[in-house]
């Protein structure tokens, strides 16, 4: 008999470096798939985690395979944290993503941190992890994975928008999931509003008061990117490549930055959903809780915005990696070609049994 009831821990942590989010999730599979999120926390990162995971791209093979050893284990005291407080007894698996070193897919190459065999045996849990390297060996672009949790959890939405680190949107389309990045979102109005002492603008509160700088955002919507076709992503490197420098080529007030960047953020988002009419489209992650990016977003469409509860806004990502986490226990598919333009489907992430 197949299992239908699962209860696993979903371990997230995003590029936008807000910290790592963790979730106790109750699967179950009837006709279709429902949860639960049970008990749900964010772990703020010291600033010293943040400085060292804003440098990975600069440091050297050696140096990475050092901090991966380093961050396995840091996240799994968090687990063991979250598993101890929450007076967590008996669970199926820890589904952790970890954290994004490299992505460079069509190098054929993409690295998480923190998800070596040695975090089974720290935690003391079955582990289920690294879900984006087999898709990247397959000739995909290992991102997004979160649409095969849109398809399967939350399909009463036409669109699934993901405003973190970056935003990232799925659909169904001639009866195949398609996702993919639309363009960078909160590791940009992050990096810039550091410079006056905060971690975040806000309720964009700051992007408000600014005024538009129209050259860039012009510069900034024809970045070539914009005009592919999907599947694509978009990972930190291309960021500090073709975004950092141009902005910084103005020499423009901190605000108004933030001002122009949200508004060519809105005119990219608004330009995909608008492919639709009458749309439903379910908006997650941390830049939900930016007003004016919001506002940004809806007054470009007709389409409706839907704010969903503060734990599925916060928790979706580590939702859906426990749900990737519980489609590998089981053999069956979360990671779709239609998707990441992989060869085929597949069943992705490693499997680490804790041997007691």
């Amino acid at each position: 008999m197949i299992k239908d009831k699962f209860c696993v821990i979903g371990v997230m942590s995003g590029t936008s470096l807000d910290g790592i989010d963790l979730a106790l999730i109750s699967f179950k599979k009837e006709t279709d798939w429902s949860f639960k999120i049970n008990k749900a926390t964010t772990i703020a990162y010291s600033q010293d985690w943040t400085n060292r995971l804003k440098g990975l791209t600069d440091l050297n093979p050696s140096q990475l395979d050092s901090l991966d050893q380093e961050y396995t284990t840091y996240l799994a005291n968090i687990i063991n944290q979250f598993i101890q407080e929450n007076n967590i007894k008996t669970i199926d698996a820890v589904c952790s993503h970890g954290h994004t070193a490299l992505h460079q897919p069509d190098l054929g190459y993409t690295l998480q941190i923190g998800n070596l065999p040695k975090l089974a045996t720290l935690i003391k849990q079955n582990v289920v992890c690294d879900f984006r390297v087999q898709d990247v060996k397959l000739g995909g672009q290992g991102a997004p994975l979160v649409p095969i949790g849109d398809q399967l959890l939350f399909n009463q939405y036409t669109w699934c928008l993901n405003l973190g680190g970056f935003a990232n949107i799925s659909c169904q389309a001639e009866n195949q999931r398609i996702a993919f990045d639309i363009c960078p979102v909160n590791i940009v109005l992050n990096k810039y509003v550091n410079s006056l002492g905060l971690s975040f603008d806000n309720k964009g509160s700051i992007a408000r008061n600014g005024n538009i700088c129209q050259p860039l955002l012009e510069q900034l919507n024809d970045l070539p990117f914009y005009a592919q076709k999907h599947p694509k992503s978009l990972g930190l490197e291309w960021v500090k490549t073709n975004i950092f420098p141009l902005i910084d080529s103005y020499n423009l007030k901190t605000e108004d930055i933030l001002h122009t960047y949200v508004k060519h953020c809105a005119q990219q988002i608004a330009a995909i959903i608008n492919q639709t009419d009458k749309a439903s489209v379910l908006a997650t992650g941390g830049g939900v809780f930016n007003s004016f990016l919001i506002e940004e977003i809806q007054a470009l469409t007709s389409n409706k915005i839907v704010i969903p509860s503060t734990k599925i806004i916060e928790f979706k990502e580590a939702l859906i990696f426990g749900f990737l986490g519980v489609l590998r226990l089981l053999n069956q598919n979360n990671c779709l070609k239609s998707v990441t333009g992989a060869s085929k489907d597949h069943s992705s992430g490693n499997i680490y049994k804790f041997n007691s």
